[in-house]
């Protein structure tokens, strides 16, 4: 729970930002609709309903975060203890900080890391698709018919199915969680020792 309202948080303040970025890496060559990141700030303000405009697509966002960092927390957490109580010797080492706690080695920080990402990724994934396409918004030509997530889960379905649609572009997805998941546990554990929070 805890896991899931920080990253809902994150979303919600940076959500602006993401719009944007994803904007402004649309824009064909030739067909600049923006000039730079003020001016597609300004005109997204001023044609697509003003502040509410850079929220189009948050639902989506929200309700894939919560899985994805739910599922990730949980999963790294899971990994963690059951490793520790089963190959303490094998997996473990003692805290830099407390000598008395066990913690895992940095290898295995990254690997356990690794794959709460992968895991929670695959999960919360057709939301990512979602947002993306609702983000777009009338840059792309069918955009009437993405107006709402349901109406935008139910096309890219429709259109595209499961693999194809709500998973398109997974594996390159893995290219950039899986690593940034490991090494963001692994920064955290340390980081627990280094302030002697263990």
């Amino acid at each position: 729970m805890a896991g899931s309202m920080a990253g809902m948080t994150a979303v919600i303040c940076t959500y602006p930002l993401d719009m944007v970025r994803v904007r402004l890496a649309f824009q064909v060559k030739g067909e600049h609709t923006y000039t730079g990141i003020i001016h597609a700030f300004k005109t997204i303000y001023a044609k697509e309903g003003g502040f509410l405009g850079f929220y189009r697509g948050l639902m989506p966002t929200i309700l894939g975060m919560a899985p994805y960092a739910g599922v990730s927390f949980f999963t790294f957490g899971t990994l963690k203890s059951v490793g520790l109580s089963h190959a303490p010797t094998l997996l473990g080492r003692p805290s830099s900080d407390n000598p008395n706690v066990l913690v895992l080695k940095t290898h295995i920080n990254l690997l356990c890391g690794g794959v709460a990402g992968a895991i929670a990724q695959t999960i919360s994934y057709p939301f990512d698709v979602t947002r993306r396409r609702m983000q777009l918004g009338a840059v792309l030509p069918e955009f009437e018919k993405c107006l709402t997530m349901r109406e935008t889960m139910k096309y890219v379905y429709g259109q595209h199915g499961i693999r194809k649609g709500l998973y398109r572009g997974l594996s390159l997805n893995y290219i950039r969680c899986i690593p940034s998941q490991a090494v963001a546990f692994t920064t955290y554990e340390l980081m627990k020792q280094f302030f002697h929070l263990n």
